[in-house]
């Protein structure tokens, strides 16, 4: 069964498309094709898998494939170099349709492209992972990593549309499903109560992937998203809230070097460090502090941050997009389900939190 959110912004909105087999349905991918080209881009680990049902659906646009190598190293200059490369020699002009066929990291990747390739051309996101179907592939994020920080290098650039098939989870590893969970967590941790409260009642089916929890919880984040980025397209103000666990998140994954924590367990353990932070500075009492720490352990995922240095945290965390006039923004909780973005954090709080 179709379902079909759509996505309102001033400069003209996009569907996204949320069902079984939608991978299969070439009239429904093709209808964001402005010209006769498409491209493909991918990894090695999704075109085994998907590449060949998406080409059977654009193969009236006769689409040029590029296939990356998989990780989050990928997530560099130098691969927008290589498709680049690759889009120019393939003579695909700027009404050509980029297709994003993979995970967050693809997505990011072929979004940026979009973005630059012959100053914007045209793209679709088709997410594969639950990470991305929930998160990344909904509301124009897209860049690549820099040594110093993540995701550093890009620019908000929407999609055409998203178009999301289910049935790709069923192929998903244990571990990527679980660090996709982390972002259906934080949209109840940051603004719905009620749905916290379902992932609490149901997070056993979801790890199961029942069909109906998994599909419940794709299209409540992706409403919740939609809702916030339509309000703050490029996060002036309340989009931001979307970060929540993300500035410790991405210290993390920094710290540890790119690809060896999944962003989001890098994620999840930041949420419980926000909270404790929120807990510090008598926010939310303990026990909301445990509640969150149990679901997220539920999920299957991290609690607790890898080993680093409290002058390395901080000093990753200071590079931060949200940090403004040198000051770090953080998002913290004032109840599980209402979050917000505050830059009147205690350093010597910050500190002892790092260190315990």
């Amino acid at each position: 069964m179709l379902s079909t959110l759509t996505l309102d912004l001033p400069g003209g909105g996009y569907p996204i498309h949320i069902g079984p087999g939608l991978l299969e349905e070439g009239r429904l991918l093709a209808q964001p094709v402005v010209s006769l080209r498409a491209a493909i881009i991918t990894n090695t680990v999704v075109a085994p898998l998907y590449l060949e049902p998406l080409k059977r659906a654009l193969s009236a646009y006769d689409p040029v494939v590029v296939i990356l190598e998989d990780g989050e190293a990928q997530k560099a200059l130098a691969t927008i170099d290589t498709i680049v490369g690759t889009l120019l020699a393939a003579r695909c002009d700027r009404e050509t349709t980029l297709f994003a066929l993979g995970g967050g990291v693809v997505g990011d990747i072929t979004g940026f492209t979009a973005a630059v390739y012959q100053r914007g051309v045209p793209f679709v996101q088709v997410p594969t992972t639950l990470l991305a179907q929930v998160d990344s592939s909904v509301g124009g994020k897209t860049g690549v990593n820099h040594a110093l920080g993540k995701n550093m290098i890009g620019s908000f650039y929407q999609p055409r549309a998203v178009v999301i098939d289910t049935t790709t989870l069923a192929s998903l590893p244990d571990r990527e499903l679980s660090a996709g969970l982390a972002e259906v967590i934080k949209y109840g941790a940051i603004g719905d109560a009620l749905f916290l409260a379902w992932l609490e009642d149901h997070m056993e089916a979801l790890r199961a992937r029942d069909e109906d929890a998994l599909r419940f919880a794709i299209e409540t984040s992706c409403r919740s998203k939609a809702r916030v980025v339509a309000a703050d397209e490029r996060e002036a103000g309340s989009r931001a809230l979307l970060n929540f666990g993300h500035t410790f998140g991405h210290a993390i994954e920094a710290g540890v070097g790119y690809g060896r924590w999944l962003h989001g367990e890098a994620v999840a353990a930041g949420m419980v460090m926000a909270a404790r932070l929120s807990q510090r500075l008598g926010l939310i009492p303990e026990a909301d502090v445990r509640r969150l720490t149990r679901l997220i352990a539920a999920a299957g995922l991290p609690v607790r941050p890898p080993e680093l240095a409290t002058e390395r945290f901080l000093a990753l965390m200071a590079v931060d997009k949200k940090a403004q006039g040198g000051l770090l923004r953080l998002v913290l909780l004032r109840a599980l389900g209402e979050a917000f973005l505050t830059g009147d954090v205690p350093p010597e709080e910050l500190a002892a939190l790092l260190a315990a």
